[in-house]
């Protein structure tokens, strides 16, 4: 079977009956502690559960936004989602359970996976948290006029920061809007970029 660079092999596609198996399956996080930046999605995709790896879901931007915004050297595929480690980065979700569509989501899951968070970040003690989907953190922390960008709250000590859901279901964000949101990130972060291939993506 071919591997990639980093020598983790590919994920086999998923079949339809196993998709929907995943069903209220749960995604591990990828964390550890003092990361710079823990990302933050809304709840792990079907897909994503059925095969293991966040943001798998074919169509999701969040990997080719991470590396054209220069937090990566080259776009990672899901399945080697541990190298973001590496770079003081990780991933957790909201809610845990898998659903086919976020808004299968209530407000009260979202409202206490708020809280779980908050007690993940008293433990890990990321640098930021960056919360990928207004609408979802605007349910979750109770911010009903929050816009993207940098918050002024803070999360048991860390920086709060919104970034556009990279769902391929996220028509008004294209992929050259969402590498300058995360640029703008990993600017304010202080990391360089990890890019060999092109320059910093403009501000604004």
């Amino acid at each position: 079977m071919p591997v990639t660079p980093s020598g983790a092999s590919p994920s086999r596609r998923p079949t339809r009956e196993e998709v929907a198996a995943a069903h209220g399956d749960l995604l591990p996080d990828l964390i550890a502690p003092g990361l710079k930046v823990l990302f933050c999605g809304i709840n792990p995709s079907l897909y994503s559960a059925a095969v293991g790896h966040h943001f798998a879901r074919p169509g999701n931007r969040f990997w080719p936004a991470l590396h054209a915004a220069g937090f990566t050297d080259r776009r990672l595929r899901p399945e080697e989602q541990r190298l973001l480690l590496d770079r003081g980065l990780g991933i957790t979700n909201l809610a845990g359970r898998a659903t086919a569509a976020a808004d299968e989501l209530t407000t009260d899951e979202l409202i206490s996976g708020a809280g779980q968070l908050e007690a993940k970040v008293r433990l890990y003690r990321p640098a930021f948290v960056a919360v990928l989907g207004v609408t979802a953190y605007r349910s979750a922390l109770g911010r009903r006029q929050a816009t993207p960008g940098r918050q002024a709250d803070r999360l048991a000590e860390a920086c709060l920061w919104v970034l556009p859901n990279p769902s391929g279901l996220n028509a008004h964000y294209q992929l050259p809007d969402l590498a300058r949101s995360f640029a703008e990130l990993r600017r304010a972060v202080g990391l360089p970029d990890a890019r060999q291939d092109g320059p910093d993506p403009p501000a604004g």
